[in-house]
C-alpha cells in the first residue's frame, strides 16, 4: 500500500512538472493569411484609372491658329477647312507619317511667323521642317474612337501627264476692291449653265454644268496645293491656293492636268469636266477665304 501510494506521489509530480515546463513556454499563433484585404487591394488597382500620355499639341487647344481634330479629319480635308496645304500642315507639326493623326491632337494650322514678313524665298513657318511624301498620304479618315490611327491605302494620284498648255484668252476678270489679298480678280472656271448656287449648309460652292472631257479653267494665278481622291464627295479634286487668303476647289473632273506644288495662271486649264464620285458630269467649284466657303457671286464677273 505504501508502494501504490509513492507510486501514485510520483505520477502527480511528474504531472506537475510538465504543466509548469508548458506554462513555462511561450506560445505562438500560426500565422494567417487576410485574403480579404488581398482581394481588395487588387480590386481597388483595378478601378483606378490608368494613366493617359497626353495627346500632341494637346497644350494649345483652343488657341489661335490650332486646330483639334475631329472624328472623319483627314489632312487634306484639314487643310481645305483651314486655308492650308496639307504639305505645310505636316511641316509644321512634324509629321512623318500625314496619315497617323488622332481624334482629339490638337495641330498648328498657322505658320509661326507671318508670312508677310518672310521673304518669299523662305519657308514661312520658322519650324523644323521633315519631307513627307505625296504618294504615302491616305484619303482615309481618323477613326472615331480616340488614339485610332488610319490605315487606308493611299489615294492620292499623280497625274500621268501634265499639261501647262492655257486655255483661249481668259475672259475679263472681276477684280474685287484693291488693297491687300482680297484683290486677286476670280474669273469663271468653266463655261457651262449654273446648276446650283450657294448655300451654307447643302451646297458650299457652284455645281456648272457642261459635257465630259470640258476645260476646266484656273480661276486666278496660284499654285497647285492637292491633286488626287482624297477627299470624300469630291471625286478627283484640284486645290488651287492663291494666296494666303484664298483657296479655290474644283471637283468630280474626269482627269487631272496639274500636280501638286505647281504653279499655274489664271485661266490655265487644270482638268477636264468628269463626274467622279457624282450623279452627273459637272464642275463643282468652291472659293474658300481662309478655309471658310464664300459665296463666288461676290468675286467673280457677271456672265
Amino acid at each position: 500500500m505504501f508502494l501504490s501510494r509513492g507510486r501514485g506521489l510520483g505520477v502527480a509530480m511528474v504531472l506537475a512538472g510538465l504543466v509548469l515546463a508548458g506554462c513555462g513556454t511561450r506560445m505562438t499563433r500560426a500565422p494567417v493569411e487576410d485574403r480579404g484585404t488581398a482581394v481588395l487591394a487588387q480590386a481597388a488597382d483595378a478601378m483606378a484609372p490608368a494613366s493617359v500620355k497626353p495627346l500632341p499639341g494637346a497644350e494649345n487647344a483652343g488657341k489661335p491658329g490650332f486646330y483639334t481634330v475631329k472624328p472623319g479629319d483627314t489632312l487634306i480635308r484639314i487643310g481645305l477647312e483651314t486655308g492650308q496645304s496639307w504639305r505645310d500642315l505636316a511641316r509644321w507639326n512634324q509629321l512623318d507619317n500625314p496619315n497617323l493623326i488622332e481624334v482629339g491632337q490638337v495641330l498648328r494650322v498657322a505658320p509661326t511667323v507671318s508670312v508677310a514678313a518672310v521673304p518669299a524665298a523662305q519657308d514661312s513657318g520658322g519650324v523644323v521642317t521633315r519631307p513627307v511624301s505625296a504618294s504615302n498620304l491616305s484619303s482615309a479618315p481618323v477613326a472615331s474612337a480616340p488614339r485610332a490611327a488610319t490605315s487606308a491605302a493611299s489615294a492620292v494620284a499623280t497625274p500621268a501627264a501634265v499639261s501647262a498648255v492655257a486655255s483661249s484668252p481668259a475672259p475679263e476678270s472681276k477684280q474685287a476692291p484693291a488693297g491687300g489679298e482680297d484683290d486677286v480678280g476670280f474669273i469663271w472656271p468653266a463655261a457651262g449653265p449654273l446648276l446650283a448656287g450657294f448655300d451654307e449648309v447643302r451646297n458650299k460652292g457652284y455645281d456648272i454644268g457642261g459635257k465630259a472631257g470640258d476645260p476646266v479653267l484656273a480661276a486666278a494665278e496660284g499654285r497647285v496645293v492637292y491633286a488626287g481622291a482624297g477627299l470624300r464627295g469630291y471625286g478627283n479634286l484640284i486645290i488651287l491656293k492663291h494666296n494666303n487668303t484664298f483657296l479655290t476647289a474644283y471637283a468630280h473632273n474626269q482627269s487631272l492636268l496639274v500636280k501638286e506644288d505647281q504653279s499655274v495662271r489664271q485661266g490655265q486649264k487644270i482638268a477636264e469636266m468628269g463626274s467622279t464620285d457624282s450623279d452627273r458630269v459637272k464642275l463643282h467649284f468652291e472659293i474658300r477665304r481662309q478655309g471658310k466657303p464664300v459665296d463666288p457671286v461676290r468675286f467673280l464677273p457677271p456672265r
